[in-house]
């Protein structure tokens, strides 16, 4: 299957820590490109993230975004009790040396250094879960790659069929305007009243139709449409082999203008450049 090197998906996925989120997007690129965004606390993951980028995709820049919003239950505020007994044991004892001592104020307790304490994350369990979480990212990712690169293909292959068109119809043609430029030259030399050594004439026309003979362009161009329908039929990462072919097919097409002794081959040869410009710039999105 083809695939494109644009797409976008996000995951999401709420726990008992807190939510983790990833966004993923990827535009074309000629070599993959990762560029990762992660928080400071799971930044163990940047290694196993880029190793399933390479073993997934081949092309491409890719941004990976990983966020993660503690939950409030994580924040919660925990006392450690032991703690809390030596600050109120403490306070008894500067209690037992002041007359008429005030009631012990528990807020003034839990204001002390090391009485209250945050829960942190369990940071291996996190690291799992956003792993997990960036597989699904991934996998949507990809899915948005082959859906845009069916289309690509299907875009692509339309402008195959105009351009198989185009080379049928222009072989039919080669014969009657070969014929046709014989038949001017000949009145030319009619009108001018000039009567040609016909070995002459003919070593003339034998020449004319060597150097406007495009049987070989058209070949190479039909060669090259099969080609390109068999490497979209074949799939995978067929980008870079897809974007040679559009030089070659280009380059057959140059040449096709260059011989072209009709107004019907240069407009021929005119169509044929615009369809592979339309492909190539289809190309160019491709994996």
């Amino acid at each position: 299957m083809i695939r494109s090197m644009t797409a976008f998906a996000r995951a999401e996925r709420a726990g008992g820590d807190g939510t983790l989120s990833w966004e993923v997007r990827s535009v074309n690129h000629r070599y993959l490109e990762p560029h990762l965004r992660l928080p400071e606390a799971l930044r163990d993951l940047e290694g196993p993230v880029r190793d399933a980028l390479r073993q997934q995709l081949s092309r491409g820049k890719v941004e990976c975004t990983l966020r993660f919003s503690e939950a409030t239950a994580s924040q919660a505020l925990h006392v450690d009790r032991e703690r809390a007994a030596q600050v109120v044991a403490a306070a008894e004892v500067v209690a037992g040396l002041i007359n008429q001592p005030g009631p012990l104020n528990p807020l003034e307790v839990l204001a002390w250094p090391g009485v209250l304490a945050n829960r942190d994350p369990d940071t291996q369990a996190l690291n799992l879960q956003a792993l997990a979480l960036f597989d699904q990212a991934l996998a949507e990712l990809k899915a948005g790659r082959e859906r845009e690169g069916t289309e690509l293909a299907r875009l692509i292959s339309e402008r195959l069929d105009a351009m198989a068109q185009e080379v049928q119809a222009l072989r039919a043609l080669v014969p009657q305007m070969l014929a046709l430029q014989r038949q001017k030259i000949l009145d030319r030399f009619a009108e001018l009243k000039v009567e040609a050594d016909p070995q002459r004439l003919e070593q003339e026309l034998v020449l004319l139709a060597q150097k406007s003979d495009v049987a070989e362009e058209l070949d190479r161009l039909a060669t090259h449409v099969g080609e390109v329908r068999r490497v979209l039929k074949a799939g995978g990462a067929a980008g870079r082999r897809l974007d040679f072919l559009m030089q070659e097919l280009n380059r057959e097409a140059n040449t096709l203008g260059s011989k072209a002794f009709d107004p019907r081959s240069t407009q021929a040869a005119v169509n044929l450049k615009v369809l592979i410009e339309q492909m190539r710039e289809q190309v160019q999105n491709i994996e």
